[in-house]
């Protein structure tokens, strides 16, 4: 059984988390789908996220998808076989953007939500210029056509021209607008003829190919070039229907399942994966979310994470809704690790993944935090620490000299979201000042200096010199060796470089300084 690792993202309400809900009760690991009103969602398990209606964190769930082909509806896809889908639920406020840059690099597909009633909205222009940069195959889940105002023409008409042209829709609805809305297939030659027109739109060689011999193009050949061109993002199918009702849902799940890639990973490789979120389980112990792309993880395997062996004394693998304890985590799959207890997100497992990438524009805004009562200082510090291991963009700072405590932020929602959680799971209170933007320094001329050895005051062993130089916008600060290696002792080498580091993390007008090399 093949597996997929599915990312669902939206604006915020386009109705995400009760997709999810109807996918797990169509796959049958839940009997009834739970009411984000209610606070009954499967993947919403958070007090807050019950109480607010909105995802804060990513959750994962998995289920089965059983594949067969629709004699109704010849134009789609032959059965492709069972396939184990990891689902991940991310947030769609902008307040937590954070939480869907850590699961980017983890997916193979992506459903992209988008509301008949609004149509396409801010955070869905920032979610699809990702995708777009990633490359990740995308479908289009045109939600809602239920609902009174819906309109799948100025939906799929907004979706071309504010996202991508390269879209191809699925299906036609009927009784839009109402509880009776359903989606129906197009005829077989005019959706044909629609497909062969956007395969043209985004592949030189399909053109060349139907002008070389038009009669090869049959509807196979067609469903063919519809996969390729869909797993390799060229293309991005487009579906309607109701996450409420459950219409359009069978014929999503078909395609998901259709022309989504699988992945790729050699399970018997070397060990390649990442972390890409941290969590305290209710005894307080870390557990480690791990991708893993080659190779195989097992328990009492001791593994390289942030450059020191850690052992795996736990693995839990998602199946049917629920974490299950295994002795191996293979490539293509996600879990969770237990016994890692310096891993942070982004930290790569193995020897050969890559680095962490930025995809959305870090925290523009910063706040400073103060215990309500003195005496929990060092309790709010605590608590503030534990959280950045769960959200590293907080980037929690520490000014001695005024004895501050400031945190990084998206908005005003997250801030409320941060007060109510050290209140209730770390027990204590505190208040913030008025939130300010950040601001950074750029150098803007090159500057130099040197301590020569045994010249006072120079107290240190060694003749240390730094130059400082402007770099490109965006591309932070960068360290390099003016000398030979040999020079000076790896050691001190090392020394250095964290400690420039370190230093530029406040300039001289108390602001962080970037974009320049070292």
């Amino acid at each position: 059984m093949r597996t997929l690792n599915l990312g669902i993202l939206a604006h915020v309400d386009a109705g995400k988390t009760t997709l999810t809900e109807r996918l797990l009760l169509a796959a049958g690991v839940i009997d009834e789908v739970g009411s984000v009103d209610r606070g009954s969602t499967h993947t919403d398990s958070l007090a807050l996220e019950r109480e607010r209606g909105i995802t804060i964190k990513s959750a994962v769930v998995s289920f089965v998808l059983r594949s067969a082909a629709d004699a109704d509806a010849p134009h789609r896809l032959s059965d492709a076989g069972d396939t184990t889908v990891n689902l991940i639920d991310t947030p769609g406020h902008p307040d937590f953007i954070a939480e869907v840059e850590r699961v980017l690099d983890v997916l193979d597909g992506v459903v992209l939500v988008v509301s008949a009633v609004e149509g396409v909205q801010p955070q869905t222009r920032v979610l699809m210029r990702a995708l777009q940069r990633l490359g990740l195959p995308t479908l289009i889940f045109v939600n809602k056509i239920d609902r009174p105002g819906a309109d799948d023409r100025r939906a799929l008409a907004s979706i071309a021209d504010r996202l991508t042209s390269a879209v191809v829709p699925m299906d036609l609805v009927d009784n839009l607008g109402t509880q009776e809305a359903r989606v129906v297939p197009y005829g077989d030659e005019a959706f044909e003829t629609l497909l062969l027109d956007r395969l043209a739109d985004v592949s030189d060689d399909v053109v060349a190919a139907y002008v070389r011999d038009d009669a090869a193009f049959t509807p196979q050949r067609l469903r063919a070039e519809l996969v390729a061109s869909t797993r390799q993002a060229r293309l991005r199918p487009v579906l309607f229907g109701s996450a409420i009702t459950g219409a359009g849902v069978p014929e999503l799940m078909s395609a998901i399942s259709e022309l989504l890639p699988p992945p790729t990973g050699d399970a018997c490789g070397p060990l390649s994966g990442t972390v890409f979120k941290v969590e305290r389980g209710r005894a307080g112990e870390r557990l480690t979310y791990v991708r893993v792309f080659t190779g195989t993880l097992r328990i009492r395997d001791r593994v390289s994470v942030r450059d020191t062996e850690a052992r795996v004394t736990g693995i839990g693998v998602f199946e049917h809704g629920a974490l299950v304890e295994q002795e191996s985590l293979a490539a293509g799959r996600i879990g969770v690790v237990r016994g890692w207890h310096s891993a942070r997100i982004g930290d790569a497992v193995g020897v050969t993944s890559t680095a962490p990438r930025e995809h959305f524009a870090p925290p523009t805004l910063e706040t400073v935090v103060a215990p309500v009562h003195r005496e929990q200082r060092a309790a709010v510090h605590l608590a503030l620490t534990q959280l950045t291991e769960q959200d590293p963009l907080i980037a929690l700072r520490r000014d001695d000299l005024r004895q501050e405590t400031s945190i990084s932020l998206y908005g005003e929602v997250q801030k409320e979201v941060i007060a109510t959680t050290l209140a209730d799971e770390y027990g204590v209170e505190v208040t913030f000042a008025e939130t300010t933007t950040i601001c950074i320094e750029r150098p803007t001329g090159t500057g130099a200096a040197v301590e020569l050895i045994d010249t006072p005051p120079n107290p240190f062993n060694a003749t240390v010199g730094l130059r400082v130089q402007p770099a490109r916008i965006g591309t932070g600060v960068e360290f390099r060796l003016g000398i030979e290696l040999g020079s000076l002792p790896l050691a001190f080498i090392a020394a250095i470089e964290d400690t420039v580091h370190a230093t530029l993390r406040q300039g001289l007008h108390g602001w962080q300084v970037t974009d320049c090399t070292v």
